[in-house]
């Protein structure tokens, strides 16, 4: 954190807006912002725009991941805990419910933690657990490709865990619990309200080699995207969806500066990055030596809410990381992108469907699963 940052207690939000008729730029907004608003890591800049034009808002739905059946070679269930932590769902809700008011950063950075979790070795917590004593093997969680997940995510799933343990120790995994909070954070930002399957277990290791070749890199191409998804049983359409989780969150300069100055080895931006945009993150993110601190906003109209402006902005140029707007580029994620940017149910429909499959894959059963106590360690035989 910085410190003459938090010292000043305000932070610029600004990026020229659309203006209306012609498509001028109109004068920057700019926002004053307290430290508590994002949490502890407030001391972000971040950019973001309101523009004039926006897609009309839809009411939030529920939807049950019921568009595919979910493998058979799981033993998830709805009602998993229904008789040893009835409650389950409730005690995780009053945690998530004051995460996202206090700290709104905790919602889209565990999302993001679910994902780096299951695309690794399956949804098992392995993420969550902290390095031994010195000279013990790395973790997961030490890897660079993990080093920027936020804190608050890891807070909120630990402060959950805490609260369900009062109740039903021993109990409920913290795979479970972490799967259960990535859910409610999306509705509580205006996504849909799914259920999410139980009766993951927490996995006794956490492999650190694991995570390079299974998390998507930042100059990943569509074929190296689909490739991966496949290998974890999601398709094409599961792609675009999740990918729709970047409606809300941020990424650091250093996951997009290349395509500001050099994209792909060129020496000069990526020329399907609109002008606008590509020069209000050049302001905040220069090529060298800037603010490591400095955060951009994935959706750049409405950087908090759930909804599915993502596809809108990859269609107008707007998409913030390569990999994103690369979907509308390709011509066999185009159609998806098109789709989803303009029917919202469709696209909430899709997400809830695609976190059902993500959140199935890689289930630890019997001997090569725990129930930790406390999710940053294992369980001590």
């Amino acid at each position: 954190m910085s410190p003459s940052l938090e010292a000043a207690h305000v932070y610029i939000l600004s990026l020229p807006a659309y203006g209306g008729g012609g498509g001028c730029l109109s004068e920057q907004h700019k926002m004053a912002v307290s430290p508590t608003v994002l949490g502890r890591r407030a001391s972000f800049l971040i950019l973001f725009s309101s523009f004039a034009s926006s897609l009309a808002a839809g009411s939030t739905s529920s939807y049950n991941a019921t568009r595919k059946k979910t493998p058979t070679h799981h033993p998830l269930s709805l009602d998993f805990y229904a008789k040893t932590c009835p409650q389950l769902d409730q005690l995780v809700s009053s945690v998530t419910s004051q995460q996202h008011r206090d700290s709104p950063v905790s919602g889209p950075a565990t999302i993001r933690l679910l994902f780096h979790d299951c695309f690794v070795s399956g949804c098992d917590a392995s993420i969550l657990i902290s390095s031994g004593p010195k000279g013990s093997p790395p973790v997961e969680r030490n890897m660079p490709e993990n080093r920027n997940l936020a804190p608050e995510a890891f807070d909120t799933v630990n402060k959950a865990k805490a609260l369900v343990e009062t109740k039903c120790p021993g109990v409920v995994s913290c795979a479970d619990i972490l799967a259960i909070a990535a859910r409610d954070f999306v509705h509580l930002a205006g996504g849909p309200y799914y259920a999410v399957k139980k009766g993951r277990k927490d996995s006794r290791v956490s492999l650190y080699a694991k995570v390079r070749p299974n998390l998507p890199r930042t100059n990943a191409t569509v074929d190296d995207l689909i490739r991966l998804f496949s290998k974890k049983g999601l398709s094409q359409e599961d792609l675009v969806a999740l990918s729709g989780a970047h409606t809300i969150g941020f990424a650091h300069c250093d996951q997009f500066v290349t395509r500001l100055y050099d994209f792909h080895g060129s020496r000069r931006p990526d020329p399907q990055l609109d002008p606008r945009l590509l020069r209000a993150l050049q302001m905040s993110c220069p090529h060298f030596g800037g603010n490591t601190d400095v955060v951009a906003p994935f959706d750049v109209q409405t950087p908090f809410d759930f909804d599915h402006m993502y596809y809108g902005n990859l269609e107008a140029r707007m998409g913030l990381l390569a990999t994103d707007q690369a979907l509308f580029l390709d011509p066999r994620t185009r159609p998806l992108v098109q789709a989803l940017a303009r029917d919202k149910s469709r696209f909430f429909a899709a997400f809830a469907a695609g976190m059902d499959r993500m959140g199935s894959f890689g289930i630890k059963k019997g001997r090569k699963g725990e129930i930790r106590r406390d999710c940053t360690r294992h369980v001590t035989h």
